[in-house]
């Protein structure tokens, strides 16, 4: 929908809004009819008033509102109606309007409501559908479709001027606006993400998980079919045909998604398993986007928004707050050159903001638009790479990637604390001393247990022999540690947390490769992880400490006191210096409390009337956030939304760590 129209409704004086006491309400003044302008399906239908006069070209003289339906109940109305005739007798077609965002259960009854009263004895329509906002469905009222066939009849569009419909909605390439696929805002993106996952999810007919890994497969059959080659005015596969049925439509979704199976067979490995009815109303809901010109900026902050709200409780290990992903990544700052992994990556937060900085970095550096694209894109393709041990979960952070433009084909499925030898048949790259960057939140909490996992899989650890309170670690040994004279035997099971110190470390690039690691106080603090921490300092030079609240990662489910460690691999002989300085702080205000609740503090640095930018402070960093006027979904009408964000480096935590850097002097923040 395109907003202007909405605008141009009022200038154009169709639409007005009148003041009555406390009451706002808008008049439709060719039908001379006001309504509740608070009421959501309002502006629904306001909007749709308005494409009914400049897109399809229907005179306002000729659209009734809340036009009572002849043998119906009395209390029956149309909301809007398009007559052929000036005298408003002969009814073209029947138009219910639903708020964004309604259930699929509450669509179906709404297209019932709109056929019944398009089909009404002495009244007797052409055409019927339903706008709920973006999601919308037309039906052919033609009598040669039997009374209760809801599936054949639905045509791809509403006719304008009173002609056929058309054949194909979209086309690609085509001069008029509205004919082709269009990028989204924020608003509508996030309304569609969420409408096309509550449709899979069905009040539960799949776990939330499984629903997501299903419509991660519908996203990525629609951005191929975006990029599919084709020529100009050819219509896309990814939409509802005219008189086409649900089974033909699902039958083409699916062949075109088992062809890239065959062509990506990583990426998914078993076919789309939705119903027929289910296929048809995703596509309904997405079919009129273009993800791949819908900005980048635009598609990370809807795509986080939603997965902020999708991890939580018992999927909230897959998710680590924004804040603290994007301070490490501001600390660490990844280039172009950086070979950069995580190796417990979930959602791909860490690699998305990785992927960003050096895209922001190539903004900067980059004057030729061809070249910035270069800059970034080759870095998220070639150097950018992610190991997630949950199919379902990895699924998701590739389907993150190919929204950003690419780099899902470096998201492993698989255990990165399995043998290397295994790990590089996932992938040829994932090998020890490959990496500048690792930027990790590891899982908690869990044991590694050679009862479960084998004898060989826990074969090589370093720290299966690490020392209990009071036990030192003798180097002459090259790398046994000992209790005395007598070697400390290797462990049956050791916490995963541990573990990924090692494999963090053994994935680094030795003297120069550094890691971000989220870890538990207990590795810092326990006396009996001391020769953890000997084994910690031996290996790598301990950058940063930052001992994050309590609160900070409470309201994604986990509640373990955790603090950031920033190192760098030693080079091999390189020995531990005494003098080595160490930057160490304890935040109280990271950005958020422990119900998730924002904390930070606002400044509006400049506003007009399209954009607004604000520096939100916390004592990590300052961010700048810029917002602009879009539509919000549904409705058309525009609201502030956030377009992008960036961290400001001289502020907070990070402008410390920034003087630290230049003068390392140790110091307590």
């Amino acid at each position: 929908m395109n907003p202007s129209l909405l605008e141009k409704a009022f200038e154009e004086g169709h639409i007005r809004l009148e003041q009555l006491g406390k009451t706002e309400r808008v008049v439709y003044v060719a039908a001379n009819r006001s309504e509740r302008w608070s009421d959501p399906e309002e502006k629904v239908r306001a909007q749709f008033f308005a494409e009914l006069i400049f897109h399809y070209g229907y005179s306002p003289d000729r659209i009734g509102v809340e036009i009572t339906v002849p043998d119906r109940a009395p209390s029956d109305f149309a909301d809007l109606v398009v007559f052929h005739d000036d005298q408003r007798k002969r009814p073209f077609a029947v138009i219910e309007c639903k708020k964004e965002g309604i259930s699929d259960a509450e669509f179906n009854q709404a297209v019932e409501q709109a056929w019944g009263n398009g089909n009404a004895h002495k009244f007797r329509a052409a055409y019927a559908g339903v706008v709920a906002g973006s999601t919308r469905r037309f039906l052919d009222c033609n009598d040669k479709f039997g009374a209760l066939e809801r599936d054949k009849n639905v045509v791809a569009d509403l006719p304008e001027n009173y002609g056929k419909p058309p054949e194909y909605k979209y086309r690609k390439g085509v001069s008029n606006q509205w004919q082709d696929i269009r990028p989204v805002s924020k608003g509508e993106l996030i309304a569609a993400i969420k409408k096309c996952h509550q449709t899979l999810w069905g009040g539960g007919r799949l776990s939330p998980p499984a629903a997501f890994g299903e419509f991660c497969k519908i996203i990525f059959v629609k951005v191929r079919d975006e990029k599919a080659s084709r020529k100009k005015g050819d219509p896309y596969d990814f939409q509802i045909k005219t008189d086409e049925p649900a089974t033909a439509l699902a039958s083409r979704i699916k062949a075109m998604y088992a062809e890239e199976m065959q062509r990506e067979p990583d990426m998914f490995k078993e076919p789309i398993k939705i119903d027929d009815g289910t296929v048809k109303m995703c596509v309904s809901h997405l079919e009129g986007i273009n993800f791949s010109k819908t900005d980048l900026d635009t598609k990370g902050v809807a795509f986080e928004q939603f997965l902020d709200g999708f991890f939580k409780g018992d999927f909230g290990q897959y998710f680590t707050p924004r804040e603290i992903i994007q301070f490490c990544v501001a600390m660490m700052r990844p280039t172009e050159d950086h070979y950069v992994l995580d190796p417990a990556c979930g959602s791909g937060g860490f690699l998305l903001y990785a992927m960003d900085h050096v895209r922001h970095e190539a903004e900067r550096l980059e004057d030729d638009e061809t070249a910035r694209f270069r800059h970034w894109h080759d870095f998220a393709k070639d150097r950018l790479f992610g190991i997630e041990i949950n199919d379902e979960i990895s699924c998701v952070a590739k389907m993150n990637m190919i929204l950003h433009d690419d780099g899902h084909t470096n998201i492993v499925g698989f255990d990165a604390l399995d043998r290397f030898s295994r790990l590089s048949e996932q992938h040829s790259k994932l090998g020890p001393g490959r990496f500048d960057l690792v930027l990790t939140n590891p899982p908690f909490g869990a044991m590694v247990k050679e009862s479960e996992k084998g004898k060989a899989y826990l074969e090589g650890w370093e720290l299966l022999r690490y020392i209990k309170k009071g036990e030192q670690w003798d180097d002459s040994t090259e790398g046994d540690f000992k209790s005395g004279k007598r070697s400390v035997k290797a462990r049956a099971s050791i916490k995963t947390e541990i573990l990924f110190c090692e494999r963090v470390w053994d994935f680094l690039k030795p003297g120069t490769g550094r890691a971000a690691i989220v870890l538990p106080d207990g590795i810092l603090t326990n006396s009996s992880l001391q020769g953890v921490r000997d084994w910690l300092l031996q290996r790598f030079q301990i950058l940063a400490v930052v001992s994050l609240p309590q609160e900070a990662f409470q309201h994604a489910g986990a509640g373990v006191k955790a603090s950031l460690v920033f190192l760098r691999k030693r080079a091999p002989r390189e020995q531990p210096d005494d003098h080595e300085a160490i930057f160490m702080a304890a935040p109280s205000n990271i950005g958020y409390d422990a119900t998730g609740r924002k904390t930070y503090t606002v400044t509006i640095k400049n506003e007009n009337g399209k954009h607004r930018t604000e520096v939100h402070s916390t004592d990590l960093f300052d961010v700048e956030v810029i917002f602009e006027k879009a539509p919000a979904a549904g409705t058309g009408i525009e609201e502030w939304q956030e377009r992008t964000r960036r961290v400001l480096s001289g502020k907070g935590l990070l402008g410390k760590y920034r003087a630290f850097e230049k003068n390392p002097e140790s110091f307590f923040v």
